[in-house]
């Protein structure tokens, strides 16, 4: 017996099953990044100087980064091939064996060198699913959301990753409270078996969900592309990149503020247990202020949203780092709220505006690749980039010079990105899988549709706004 869903139905349902994936996938993705940073290195590359095997172990994190353009161009390719649902069902599934597999894996002391060998493997096939599914999971709200509410609901979903952040440092907060000879013996393991639990619940959400309208309205017209990643990179190579240059910042700041932060809290005498609870307070400022930003950028223009977050975060650093040498809790969280402010502006409103650079056949291979190529080249080496830095010139000005050339970049590169116009997604079919009524109007999306079945005019969304200005 089929759920009767009204369309409304169906779009708390996307907006709940990606929020709750992108939670989950951040959560085992930013376990690894914390565990990496404090432990892995005693774990997986005992023979080294603890300076080369926290490096070490710092570069298997930024492997999952090499997978995440790979993964981008093939789970984009299902996407838009096969559809939303059944590419982010398989994204789910494919990163949560990964970080049980994680859990399980002997470590140096038991196998020898082959055990950094299947740690890096792993961290690769996490990174190659994570490649889709978050953007898969911003696509799948997006696509069924009203126009002038797509802003807030993607932003709803780029909340998890806090949550995921919220998630990994609480899990962190109680298995550092073990002695470390227990951590290292068996403590390390508990995050990474806990996360099968998370999986078997959110597929428990996905497998319920319905295609997206847009997705069904593509495939009732006949225009699903054979090779979607080909067209993509032939007709639309520079927007992919300029899109992939202008996430540099946001990712270095979350990566930095969120993985090298514990790292670089022992230097100014911070105490662990200190700086997660920074960044706890953190996640919950990200929580409220990301679909704030997003619901501004519905109503005042992406763009312009999108482009201030990443102004804020140029400068952010060099207020960020002194207030974090202070010592005084107040006065570093404070440096984390300037850090992170830039970011829920940027991040807010990215879940809407990526997609909407691209045609609608080629939104899942567009936004994928170009987020994900951001990812590559602004989070795969930052944390390493970071410890060097401080290593090597025993100050934190080198690490906020750093932050503010990403920002530049990806300011340059934003202001020639220009975003399509949002369209009203078609009404559910009333024979669809997963429903079997819908409402006859759907109050706010009727005047742009008026009344006409999916796929019965042409699609506004490949009009650049600036043309239907």
């Amino acid at each position: 017996m089929h759920d009767v869903l009204t369309p409304e139905g169906l779009r708390r349902r996307a907006v709940l099953s990606s929020l709750i994936g992108n939670s989950i996938e951040f959560y085992e993705f930013l376990i690894y990044g914390s565990f990496s940073s404090l432990y892995f290195g005693k774990l997986f590359f005992p023979s080294f100087s603890p300076t080369a095997g926290t490096l070490l172990s710092l570069s298997t994190f930024g492997v999952a980064f090499v997978g995440r353009p790979l993964g981008a161009f093939v789970f984009g390719h299902f996407g838009d091939r096969l559809g939303r649902r059944t590419t982010l069902i398989t994204t789910l599934t494919v990163m949560g064996g990964a970080t049980v597999l994680i859990g399980l894996l002997p470590t140096y002391a038991t196998i020898g060198v082959a055990a950094p060998v299947l740690l890096t493997v792993l961290r690769f096939v996490q990174g190659f699913s994570l490649g889709g599914e978050s953007s898969g999971g911003f696509l799948m709200a997006l696509e069924s959301a009203r126009p002038g509410r797509r802003g807030l609901l993607t932003a709803v979903v780029g909340t998890g990753n806090a949550w995921g952040l919220l998630l990994a440092n609480g899990v962190l907060l109680l298995v550092t409270r073990l002695p470390e000879r227990q951590v290292l013996s068996w403590g390390w393991r508990l995050p990474f078996l806990f996360s099968a639990v998370l999986v078997v619940f959110a597929l428990r959400v996905r497998l319920r969900l319905a295609e997206t309208p847009e997705f069904q309205r593509v495939r009732a017209e006949g225009t699903v592309r054979s090779v979607p990643a080909l067209e993509l990179l032939s007709r639309h190579g520079l927007v992919t990149l300029c899109a992939s240059l202008s996430a540099l910042p946001m990712f270095l700041v979350f990566y930095l503020g969120s993985v090298f932060s514990l790292k670089y809290a022992s230097t100014v005498h911070v105490g662990r247990a200190q700086m997660l609870t920074l960044l706890a307070g953190s996640c919950v400022f990200l929580i409220l202020a990301m679909p704030f930003f997003g619901r501004l950028g519905d109503r005042r223009g992406r763009k312009a949203v999108f482009v201030g977050g990443i102004v804020v975060m140029t400068v952010a650093p060099f207020a960020w780092f002194p207030l974090l040498g202070t010592g005084s809790f107040p006065l570093m969280a404070l440096g984390f709220l300037v850090l992170f402010a830039g970011f829920a502006a940027n991040y807010g409103v990215q879940g809407a505006f990526y997609p909407q650079l691209f045609p609608t056949a080629l939104r899942y291979s567009g936004m994928s690749v170009s987020y994900n190529v951001g990812g590559l080249l602004g989070g795969a080496v930052s944390p390493l980039v970071a410890t060097s830095l401080l290593g090597r010139y025993h100050s934190w000005i080198p690490i906020a010079c750093y932050m503010a050339a990403a920002g530049v970049i990806g300011l340059a590169a934003s202001l020639f990105l220009r975003e399509r116009a949002d369209t009203p997604p078609p009404r559910p079919a009333a024979d669809t899988a997963t429903t079997t009524a819908a409402t006859t109007t759907d109050t706010a999306g009727t005047a742009g549709t008026a009344g006409t079945a999916a796929g019965s005019q042409p699609e506004p969304a490949d009009v650049p706004r600036a043309v239907l200005q």
